[in-house]
């Protein structure tokens, strides 16, 4: 099952074993560029054999960037970087996605190794004099230790829907084949729908239909805007008590359904300090009860590492595909290994194998 094709509307994936969007904080120049790092960092993936290469949470807006060298989609300049990247997905016979972003509380933050490329160093909240800036958030409450955000106004909240869309369009115009909203890992549009983040007295805050609100918004104006499939990143719980969790998600995954998305992407926390019980597979039950109560497509991630536990994920019926992040770094080509392992013989015309490699599987 893990090398079956799989159909999203117009769009048919090579194979289930997709790339989870992986930050790089490699945009050097602070002006949310690509660079040959993105080229040769998601290039590999489809010469390796991915189905499905995305690209790292990609802000909309400057101001909703992780860390000031993430990526950005906000801008035409940007998008004409990215072809470059998608051209190369597409010659070695993957599909190119990309996960629109936007950090609310969790933006502007140094880099994971902390050093700014202009060589400020440090950890939280980078000082708006070396190139941070001040957070929006759906209310006023910080990610401790990081700075507080702004509350965003209404007129704000529609500026970044649209931001959504003209991020999809731009990203389409770009090349890529599917766009992924992220509303995972305690980026803005899990704030607004967790009620630990989310104290609003509007429209977008209270019932779990005003919390979801958001997203279903940007959601629709995806869709209104572009033709190719549209996924959702969820974290399906906050592992918090009152927190956010996997019977909410299944409900606004359905809500997200309707509304034009059409899979479900499954990762779990990140809105708050929590413990999380980390293992083999850690994700694939959440994954699993999305699917099962929200009765929507999902894929699963999270610490899944072998070809036989992917291969038994799909045909347990626990998710329609698998997406893979750290095993990927540490093997770029794992579905040209994962084959091998599981003794896949590929049609005419349907091998993974690129030419110049194939002397590798004998």
């Amino acid at each position: 099952m893990l090398f079956s094709p799989l159909t999203l509307r117009s769009l048919t994936l090579r194979n289930r074993l997709w790339v989870s969007p992986l930050c790089q904080y490699s945009s050097t120049n602070a002006d949310g560029m690509p660079t040959d790092w993105h080229l040769v960092h998601l290039g590999s993936f489809a010469r390796g054999g991915a189905g499905l290469v995305m690209a790292e949470a990609t802000a909309v807006v400057p101001e909703g960037r992780i860390s000031p060298h993430d990526t950005g989609i906000w801008n035409d300049e940007q998008a004409a970087a990215w072809k470059r990247v998608t051209d190369f997905i597409h010659s070695q016979g993957s599909a190119a996605a990309i996960q629109l972003a936007h950090a609310g509380r969790k933006a502007s933050v140094y880099p994971e190794w902390g050093t700014l490329a202009g060589g400020h160093a440090g950890r939280g909240t980078v000082p708006v004099e070396q190139g941070g800036w001040v957070t929006e958030a759906p209310s006023a409450i910080a990610f401790e230790p990081y700075a507080t955000p702004a509350a965003l106004s209404a007129s704000r909240i529609q500026e970044l829907v649209q931001a959504f869309a003209d991020g999809a369009r731009r990203s389409v115009e770009a090349g890529f084949d599917l766009v992924e909203i992220h509303a995972a890992h305690g980026y803005l549009i899990h704030q607004f729908l967790s009620p630990l983040s989310n104290e609003r007295g509007d429209e977008y805050g209270g019932s779990l239909e005003n919390r979801a609100r958001f997203l279903l918004d940007i959601v629709r104006a995806v869709r209104a805007t572009v033709d190719v499939p549209v996924l959702v990143r969820f974290s399906a719980t906050d592992y918090t008590e009152g927190g956010w969790d996997e019977d909410q998600t299944a409900t606004v995954a359905h809500w997200a359904l309707e509304a034009g998305a059409d899979l479900f992407d499954i990762s779990s926390g990140g809105l708050v300090r929590a413990p999380i019980p980390v293992g083999p597979g850690y994700q694939v039950p959440l994954a699993a009860h999305v699917r099962e109560h929200g009765e929507v497509p999902v894929n699963a991630v999270g610490l899944i590492t072998t070809a036989e536990q992917a291969e038994q994920i799909l045909r347990e019926g626990k998710a329609d595909a698998i997406m893979m992040g750290r095993e990927f770094m540490r093997d770029p080509h794992a579905p040209l290994r994962f084959a091998r392992e599981l003794g896949v013989e590929f049609d005419e015309g349907a091998d993974i194998w690129p030419p110049q490699y194939v002397r590798a599987n004998v």
